[in-house]
């Protein structure tokens, strides 16, 4: 696997950041340790301009090439999950139910080396942005730095990003030129009725009967109004109601999440869930009030850009160790927004065989980071050579 060397070198250092940043996790948007590690480290290299508290914690550093061109972005999310580690290992987290269980402190570490190593060697036109970005878990922090107007400040042309997964071959890379994460909305139904004694049901409204009948009709959803070769799911995934054995309660409250691709789908399954509350609010004599959440668009490749990268990283990896017909997920990615702003390409890497992600022993192959660093590196490099 043809690492660059000067990135390999280094390969300890990326180590012992990563392990920094994984002993000290920050979530959503309050990455202000994590940002100020990286902006240091950024000083460390000499690159041109460090700009931080983009989304209260996010930082963008741009590196000048060797004469005129376009911008390239590249991004890494920083932020950690609410949840317990249970690794045990020497750099697990020392901040209770704050755990690094995405490899974002991977993903961090990765730019960073990218970055020492186009400071130092500049060998590209133009300039290239690296986006450290809070918040990508939970709070949207790709679509805040959107907002906040990152593309257009730093003169962005195309934009990229990696994520390491688990389950997927040591330093191999997958990607399409496509959909490749879906769509994530969250759906809240709250059902309101006239409570009253179990012994006589007749005297009431009953919001338990209500949340069953939704629960039943919600599942038809995708089975009965979506097309079979389309790709949605429905979840309910939650149902609160009740006190007591004797006691029909006043309301009830219903929840789930809904994954879709095209943004036509994902019209119609709103449509969809307010029929049926209406539906049943009419035919069980409840009221019902539908709070329907629309949450991080599809991961959507732009085709040149996903083959470009592709490219890159058969250079990297191998021919036979990249995929470029990955097939979508159902998960979701914040990294969606940017790729709405700007072509782009979001690939995943392979750190081999261990706990999948979000799970309370996972941790971030190390050996992976130069790997990472390089395809970020040589990306550039051969997305806007030196004339």
């Amino acid at each position: 696997m043809p690492i660059i060397n000067r990135i390999s070198a280094y390969a300890d250092d990326l180590t012992a950041w990563r392990r920094h940043l994984h002993q000290h996790p920050e979530l959503g948007f309050e990455c202000h340790e994590t940002a100020a590690f990286v902006a240091e480290r950024l000083r460390e290299f000499g690159v041109d301009e460090i700009h931080e508290g983009i989304a209260t914690s996010g930082v963008v550093a741009v590196i000048n090439g060797k004469g005129d061109g376009p911008v390239i972005g590249l991004r890494a999310d920083m932020d950690a999950l609410p949840m317990q580690e249970m690794t045990g290992l020497e750099h697990a987290s020392r901040h209770a139910d704050k755990m690094h269980a995405c490899g974002h402190d991977g993903h961090t570490v990765m730019l960073l080396g990218a970055a020492r190593y186009l400071a130092e060697t500049r060998n590209f036109a133009g300039k290239v942005a690296l986006i450290f970005q809070p918040a990508e878990e939970e709070g949207g922090g790709g679509g805040v730095m959107c907002d906040e107007g990152v593309m257009e400040r730093f003169d962005i042309a195309q934009v990229y990003a990696l994520h390491t997964v688990p389950d997927l071959e040591f330093g191999s890379f997958a990607t399409n030129s496509g959909y490749l994460m879906a769509a994530v909305d969250d759906f809240d139904i709250v059902i309101t009725g006239d409570g009253g004694h179990g012994a006589y049901p007749h005297q009431t409204s009953d919001p338990v009967a209500a949340a069953l009948q939704l629960g039943q009709a919600i599942q038809t959803i995708v089975s009965r109004n979506v097309p079979a070769l389309d790709h949605v799911v429905v979840s309910l995934t939650s149902i609160q109601t009740g006190t007591a054995h004797n006691i029909i309660p006043a309301g009830a409250e219903l929840g789930g999440t809904v994954r879709t691709f095209r943004g036509e789908m994902r019209d119609r399954m709103q449509t969809r869930l307010q029929e049926i509350c209406d539906g049943v609010a009419a035919a069980m004599n409840v009221n019902v009030r539908l709070k329907y959440q629309r949450n991080y668009p599809a991961t959507k490749n732009s085709p040149e850009q996903a083959d470009f990268a592709a490219g890159v990283a058969r250079e990297i990896a191998g021919t036979d160790r990249v995929s470029t017909d990955a097939q979508p997920e159902m998960g979701a990615e914040d990294f969606a927004y940017m790729l709405e702003r700007r072509p782009g390409a979001y690939l995943f890497l392979g750190q081999g065989d261990g706990p999948h992600l979000h799970h309370p022993t996972f941790d971030f192959n190390d050996d992976v980071a130069p790997v990472g660093a390089s395809f970020f590196a040589t990306l550039v490099e051969r997305a806007q050579p030196v004339a």
